[in-house]
């Protein structure tokens, strides 16, 4: 499993782009398509049209990474959207990474604690 900050967020690009795109026609994307920042320190997904290559561009406090993976055999299971990006949680990325396929699996039922509203303390509610 992965690590990271929960401050990191993740966003996926579900246009295809051109895997010979570099840091800066990456980052470009990220502004362009996206509305992101590049240098916010999130991840940005990217796919080739083929869903057999993934890079994933951030900015690494002094300077931008890539990490870059092409499958051998088979294609990654991307979620889709209307839209041009979608943020995914950590869980849909290592999901995606090893092969699952998420619309296949079924969450359980989890506890979820409803929010406090003006002072009234927060009170359990199931998903």
């Amino acid at each position: 499993m992965l690590g990271l900050p929960s401050s990191v967020r993740i966003f996926l690009c579900v246009t295809p782009v051109d895997m010979r795109r570099s840091f800066d026609g990456l980052a470009e994307h990220v502004r362009q398509l996206l509305g992101e920042d590049p240098l916010s320190g999130h991840l940005f997904i990217f796919r080739n049209k083929e869903e057999t290559k993934m890079k994933i561009l951030y900015w690494d406090r002094d300077g931008f990474a890539i990490w870059y993976k092409r499958l051998e055999k088979g294609r990654f299971n991307l979620p889709s959207s209307g839209g041009r990006g979608l943020e995914v949680d950590l869980t849909e990325l290592s999901m995606m990474l090893n092969g699952l396929d998420r619309s296949s699996m079924v969450q359980q039922e989890r506890y979820v604690a409803a929010r406090s509203i003006k002072g009234v303390g927060a009170v359990g509610a199931s998903v």
